[in-house]
């Protein structure tokens, strides 16, 4: 029996299992071939309901777009097409720059760019293995037939597949498509496609994890899509930052400031950027935060269950974003998170809780009890400057840890004490009546 195998292997008759063997194999019944952008022509009027995992961890909002006509940019010509986007309560106008061999948003208005980039990793996404042009390297059109349109590296070589013919119905019509197919972490993403229409008219895809169920990496639907549109359909429409000049509010800013501490009980480690310096009520304030490790700064958290308020001295809830949503809480599957709104705190020091109720997946209820972290946020007005906070000397922060371990005696610490109060920096209240003494202040800080 050994003496038959061996023979077997050198003849070559007996073939071994290979990788090839592991290859996933497609292709449909339907003759044709399928590019991003293919038909795309002035006049054409699309409008998208969408979201993708790198905006708001996949929060719901709508891009319309239309065909404008041809944009010469260097030796390139592109397609111009207007936009609006309507994220929330907010609207959001502009232009974007879309390739001919393939549709990706390469260039545009800066108030579209977080959006430019979900609709070029959605709507846009399958031009990273089906373009217009073949030549010189490029990908080129690709088969409804063929059994493979290439494989995602970044998620372990999964293959692209086509796997069936559809027919589906979306809010703009019935359509027989295309449904385009790959393996997320034993789960399957869909892309459905319509032969000689330009975008996919459909999507439902999950992110790549390594254990648990994935959350969307996008979701999208066509919701209207017209031929021949000759005039502006935006005509009239007022963006926020076109609102927001009007109002005076700061319409370029980054979120410069930043905050990194502990939660009031030391469950978590929350850092947090906001924007602009000094927010005016009325106008719009953005909030980066990163939900950490109380261990390891360098771990963000998971299936995190939060909300943002603004609350009183005594955490009474003024204000809840989530509430603002309709939802019960907010969610970040991360750990990080981007919010924004329009601020409604009144001038001087608004108290903002980023508050934990604990890690849990939606729908369960943390089994933790919450906690949170207050930043102490100055709020101006369109008529008022913007409040100055004092800051405390660092020397002055150092001798309280000093003193706090025993390194410094009293007598140091008081004289750093003496030195606010001279400079104005600490405020130390005249009590009205000598039986007032058990009263405390409410801040003594400036």
């Amino acid at each position: 029996m050994a003496i038959s195998l061996i023979a077997i292997l050198i003849s070559g008759s007996f073939s071994l299992p290979t990788a090839a063997g592991q290859f996933q194999s497609g292709g449909v019944d339907k003759d044709g071939t399928w590019y991003a952008g293919e038909g795309l022509k002035q006049g054409d009027y699309f409008r998208y309901s969408m979201c993708h995992v790198d905006y708001k961890e996949c929060t719901n909002f709508e891009m319309d777009f239309w065909i404008q006509g041809d944009k010469q940019v260097g030796s390139e010509t592109k397609w111009l097409a207007k936009a609006v986007v309507y994220d929330g309560n907010k609207v959001f106008v502009g232009e974007l720059e879309l390739g001919k061999i393939a549709p990706e948003p390469t260039g545009g208005s800066d108030q579209l760019s977080v959006y430019r980039g979900a609709f070029k990793s959605s709507i846009a996404w399958l031009s990273a293995f089906a373009t217009s042009d073949d030549s010189s390297g490029g990908k080129g059109p690709k088969e409804f037939r063929a059994k493979s349109w290439g494989k995602i590296g970044n998620i372990g070589g999964e293959q692209v597949i086509p796997t069936a013919i559809e027919t589906i119905t979306v809010p703009a019509g019935t359509w027989e498509t295309v449904r385009m197919s790959w393996k997320t972490g034993g789960y399957h993403s869909n892309v459905w496609l319509v032969d000689d229409f330009p975008f996919p008219i459909k999507a439902k895809t999950l992110t790549h994890v390594s254990e648990g169920i994935p959350p969307p990496e996008y979701i999208f639907e066509l919701l209207e899509y017209k031929e021949n549109v000759k005039e502006d359909p935006f005509v009239g429409i007022k963006g926020e930052t076109e609102k927001a000049a009007e109002m005076g509010c700061p319409t370029n800013f980054e979120r410069t400031q930043t905050v990194k501490r502990p939660t009031k009980n030391f469950s978590y480690q929350v850092h947090a950027f906001y924007g602009p310096e000094h927010p005016i009520k009325g106008c719009n304030m953005q909030v980066q935060i990163n939900f950490l490790s109380k261990f390891d700064d360098t771990e963000f958290l998971n299936q995190v269950q939060y909300d943002f308020l603004l609350v009183d001295k005594d955490l009474k809830p003024l204000r809840s974003l989530a509430k603002d949503e309709g939802r019960p809480f907010l969610y970040s599957p991360s750990g990080q998170t981007l919010i924004d709104f329009v601020v409604n705190a009144e001038p001087g020091i608004a108290r903002y809780a980023v508050w934990v109720y604990g890690l849990a997946p939606e729908g369960i209820v943390p089994s933790t009890p919450a906690d949170y972290l207050i930043l102490e946020i100055p709020i101006s007005s369109h008529d008022t400057p913007s409040p100055s906070v004092q800051s405390i000397p660092s020397w002055i922060k150092n001798n309280a840890g000093w003193w706090a371990d025993g390194s410094i005696d009293d007598s140091s610490f008081v004289q750093g004490i003496q030195f606010l109060i001279k400079e104005g920096i600490m405020k130390v209240p005249t009590p009205k009546t000598s039986t007032s003494s058990g009263s405390e202040p409410e801040s003594w800080f400036g």
